[in-house]
């Protein structure tokens, strides 16, 4: 059982079992986070390994660059000049060391053989034969003053880094530009911190995934777009499984996916199932799999029915509820902080903001309420009950306003939405702002 044997990832800080009183929603954020510890870092192709996280720091592996190279097309000379070319026809000398008054053609990047002294661009030197036909280089008429001077046009070995040396230090968020740096130090793969598999599985017979839905069925939202809110909360989605509403498939679905998949997953988000009526069976499958339920029930609305489940052989099972907007707050109060602690990350900070309106209490628990701001203040939103969507696509974030309520101009807690910070352009703002608030 979970509390005998921690599971990969787990924390021993986790408290699972829930009996009494459901958790406020603060704790459920902070159990959440603390039932799970970073997962072990992997190895990424540098193809596959931006936006991801460094566990090891990337130093170069020998010398930046590793030769003396040419900053210019032209030629290698050695001496004050004129300078001795190869003859054309006669097979060129052995790439080693440049005689005293010699040149050799060079291009942009290429190796700078022992002796030379400087690069002589191409601009800057003409080619003449000489009386006992020899190919002579000297300086031409756009030479400038002084040219070539010692080390002109010479990148040395070593200029940009030493071997050793640190690139990128630990933590670093990889961008296209690390990516390449550590190209260039010679690394083919990095180690960062691995991001959870999360397997998604979106159940309900009257759900349709197409067209108008007819009287008693309900169209899918969660299958458009719960992979993509997922991998902004730093989990890798996997394709979604639908199920019915029995309890077989339920114990399939949840007993299967990596099988299904041939991926493990550390987290299995479900939708629905979770209150308790007799066809819901998010709770009797879980125990059936030898589960221990973590978090059964949050003091929130909407979302109170949301659950946290740990599995014998080491996953996670996030139970959201099947209305939408219900299902989101869970993801943000559960999954969230979830996800952040098995990759590594600080539990998803809150932001406090002045609240535009006051919001009543409401009997002991944290009301969440999709929010727009305006001048620093936070307004909440219309249409914002637990099956409607229409207020969240215009939020700017999410209200945790206390179970005492706020007054006007008090701050509050407030969650940034992950599709909102901070990857949303100026442009998609502006439209947003211009968007009246009934909307």
């Amino acid at each position: 059982m979970f509390t005998e044997e921690l599971l990969p990832g787990a924390s021993a800080s986790c408290a699972p079992g829930v009996h009494g009183a459901s958790p406020t929603w603060a704790e459920a954020r902070q159990l959440a986070f603390d039932c799970a510890g970073p997962l072990p870092a992997v190895s990424l192709p540098l193809g596959d390994a931006a936006g991801r996280v460094l566990t090891r720091a990337v130093t170069a592996l020998q010398d930046l660059p590793h030769y003396a190279s040419s900053a210019m097309d032209g030629w290698a000379v050695n001496g004050p000049g004129p300078w001795l070319l190869p003859n054309t026809g006669q097979p060129l000398p052995p790439p080693g060391a440049l005689p005293p008054n010699h040149a050799r053609v060079i291009a942009t990047g290429g190796l700078v053989p022992a002796g030379a002294a400087a690069i002589l661009r191409r601009e800057s030197g003409q080619v003449a034969t000489d009386g006992a036909g020899n190919a002579v280089l000297t300086l031409g008429p756009d030479a400038r003053q002084g040219e070539p001077h010692p080390g002109q046009h010479i990148r040395p070995a070593g200029e940009e880094a030493g071997a050793g040396e640190v690139l990128l230090p630990v933590g670093t968020v990889l961008n296209p530009g690390h990516i390449a740096l550590a190209a260039v130090a010679g690394h083919d793969e990095v180690q960062v911190r691995a991001r959870p598999t999360v397997a998604v599985v979106l159940t309900g017979g009257e759900v349709v995934t197409q067209g108008l839905p007819a009287p008693g069925q309900v169209r899918d939202t969660f299958g458009p777009q719960l992979g993509t809110v997922v991998s902004l909360l730093g989990g890798t989605p996997l394709s979604p499984v639908r199920i019915g509403d029995s309890f077989s498939e339920w114990l399939s679905a949840l007993n299967g996916p990596a099988e299904a998949t041939g991926e493990r997953a550390e987290v299995i988000i479900t939708t629905g199932g979770t209150g308790r009526s007799g066809t819901d069976h998010f709770r009797a499958a879980i125990a059936a799999l030898g589960g221990e339920l973590l978090l059964d029930g949050i003091a929130m609305r909407p979302g109170h029915p949301a659950v946290l489940a740990g599995l014998p052989d080491g996953r996670f099972v996030v139970g959201l509820p099947g209305n939408p907007l219900a299902a989101m707050m869970a993801l943000l109060t559960i999954a969230a902080p979830l996800l952040a602690a098995l990759e590594g990350r600080q539990l998803p900070p809150l932001h406090h903001v002045l609240s535009g309106s006051d919001i009543g209490p409401d009997g002991g628990r944290t009301r969440l309420i999709p929010c727009r701001f305006l001048s620093g203040l936070a307004f909440p939103v219309q249409h914002t009950g637990p099956g409607m969507m229409r207020g969240l696509a215009w939020a700017d974030g999410v209200m945790a306003v206390p179970p005492a309520g706020v007054d006007s101009g008090e701050p509050v807690p407030v969650l940034p939405l992950p599709w909102t910070q901070p990857t949303e352009t100026t442009e998609s703002r502006n439209r947003r702002e211009h968007t009246p608030w009934h909307a």
